[in-house]
Formats: C-alpha cells, sequence, structure tokens
C-alpha cells in the first residue's frame, strides 16, 4: 500500500512531538512524507499537483498538532483549495474514492483532558469531527486517528520514542485491522 504523509505544523524545528513522529516513519522506506510549511511557505498551492499526488496514494496520513481544537491553518487551506468540486466531491467528484484517511494528531493535554468531564469537555474524536466529514463528503475512507496525548510533558522523550514506533506499525496496518 502507497503511503503518504502530509505534515501541517507550522514550527516544526520546536516540535517534540511531531519530529519523533517523522523521524520514525522517515526510516520506513514505503512512506512518503510532505511538509505542507516547508513545501508551501507562500501558502500557494500547485491544485492539479497536490491532486495528482492524492490520485498517486492508497492511504494519505494528515499528521499534525491538535490547534484550537482543530487543524493548523494551512491544512485547512490545503482541503479548501485541493477538495474542489468536481474533482473531491459533487458531480465527478470521485477522485478520492477508495482512498484512505488517517489522522494522526498530538495534543499537549493528556487523555484525561479530552474526555467528558474533563478540562478541554470533548474526546479528540469530538473535535476531529469536521475533517473527518470533509473526508467522507469527499468519498474518502476514514480510519480511526492516531493520537499522541501529553506531547508537551517534561522529561517524555522515551514516551515519544515509543509513541512513534506505535505510530509508525499503526499507519501501515491494513484497513481491516484499523476499522472495528
Amino acid at each position: 500500500m502507497k503511503t503518504m504523509i502530509v505534515v501541517a505544523h507550522p514550527n516544526l524545528e520546536t516540535s517534540r512531538a511531531n519530529r519523533a513522529l517523522i523521524l520514525e516513519i522517515s526510516k520506513h522506506q514505503n512512506l512518503e512524507v510532505r511538509n505542507l510549511y516547508h513545501e508551501h511557505p507562500n501558502w500557494k498551492f500547485d491544485i492539479e499537483k497536490e491532486q495528482q499526488l492524492l490520485l498517486a496514494y492508497d492511504r494519505i496520513v494528515l499528521q499534525f498538532p491538535l490547534y484550537w481544537y482543530s487543524c493548523p491553518p494551512l491544512l485547512k487551506k490545503w482541503f479548501d483549495d485541493v477538495f474542489t468540486y468536481g474533482w473531491a466531491y459533487g458531480p465527478g467528484g470521485n477522485n478520492l474514492l477508495g482512498k484512505e484517511f488517517i489522522i494522526a494528531t498530538t495534543t499537549g493535554g493528556t487523555e484525561n483532558c479530552y474526555q467528558a468531564g474533563g478540562d478541554n469537555w470533548f474526546t479528540v474524536s469530538e473535535f476531529l469531527k469536521p475533517i473527518q466529514r470533509t473526508i467522507t463528503k469527499c468519498n474518502g475512507t476514514y480510519l480511526p486517528a492516531f493520537v499522541t496525548y501529553g506531547a508537551t510533558a517534561q522529561d517524555n522523550d522515551t514516551y515519544l520514542s515509543l509513541e512513534a514506533k506505535r505510530y509508525a506499525a499503526y499507519i501501515q496496518t491494513q484497513a481491516s485491522l484499523l476499522v472495528h
């Protein structure tokens, strides 16, 4: 299965968690990593090129830090610009049909913070619903998200290393094992 990881982190150089995830997946030759903020510093996309890249892969992983309970703004713009009417949805918009999508996100808060009654009131899954619906509206297959909680905790290098290995294994798992 050809897998592309679309990384959208505005300050990847200062991110311990997202850098740890990328460092681990870069060891796997079958995983293609793209960094939106590095590739598009002017926030302008070659829409046809982006669409051709999506067509070339079976599984697309969207990796980003949970940013104000959503994705960073450049990833939102990528959805807005690339998932076009007539290409991704609407009449003739079947180009993402059969493509698998996984969200891989990191949070500063613990898993307990992301539950009913927790500091953030809702689960990460609830916060990701708009992206999930975008993918399903565009005929993609939404697979369960991969979440690394507590990414900003002090002295968590061992934890991040273990999470990175778990991440690499997770995004390479067959879809039938991911969907319950």
